[in-house]
């Protein structure tokens, strides 16, 4: 997707009742494994498959949408918290079901639900192991929108819509800046913004985006 220079933005979803359940430890061989090699086929399958999945979405230029349009468990959760906003149907919920099967959260929910939602309530979630309902998700600050089942995919379409209309190299700067602000310190983090700004202002999206403002009329960004 990153290579398609026509592609401005993407949106992840799920194909039935669940946006995604999570990791199958079946399918990563947790299960069948000797209970002694239990740990480093658990370990080797997050490596290979799950990190890389979880940091691609999160590093990507390219904005993405989660539109969840079911439970999203587990490292599912972990999935939609990685997109960069995140639309659930009203039926939607998440679970930080880890707890569940004698494990602890992981692809990046102990990064990402402090920073979100704050300690108390990324607490509560961690180590209770109770759903949230989409619309408390919302309320708590987790998600971005709550609409009705049947609004879901055009909901997550317009999103989708108003991102691609954005500058992409600009956009994908946000992006960047944004997530390096959770391990920055204020010097280093205006720093940062100023050299990413100087690339901005080179990208012709900048000198259509100032020919707008001047005109008075909305940019065609390119």
């Amino acid at each position: 997707a990153e290579t398609d220079t026509a592609l401005r933005a993407l949106v992840l979803t799920g194909s039935g009742r669940a946006f995604s359940a999570g990791q199958d430890l079946g399918e990563a061989g947790v299960i069948d494994a000797p209970e002694e090699e239990r740990p480093g086929v658990l370990a080797d399958s997050l490596a290979h498959w799950y990190h890389p999945v979880i940091l691609k979405l999160r590093e990507t230029p390219l904005p993405v949408v989660a539109a969840v349009n079911g439970i999203a468990a587990g490292a599912g959760m972990s999935l939609a918290l990685a997109c960069d906003l995140v639309v659930a149907a009203e039926t939607a919920s998440f679970l930080q079901a880890f707890r569940r099967i004698g494990l602890q959260p992981d692809c990046g929910s102990s990064y990402v639900l402090p920073r979100l939602i704050g300690e108390a309530r990324a607490r509560e979630l961690a180590l209770l192991g109770e759903p949230l309902p989409a619309s408390q998700a919302l309320d708590w600050g987790l998600i971005n929108r709550c609409v009705p089942d049947d609004r879901l995919m055009q909901e997550a379409e317009i999103l989708a819509g108003k991102l691609a209309e954005g500058p992409r190299l600009a956009l994908g700067l946000a992006k960047r800046a944004l997530l390096l602000s959770a391990e920055n310190p204020l010097p280093e983090q205006l720093d940062l913004e100023a050299r990413f700004q100087r690339d901005c202002v080179a990208d012709p999206d900048f000198a259509e985006g100032l020919a707008a403002f001047r005109e008075k009329r909305p940019a065609r960004f390119r």
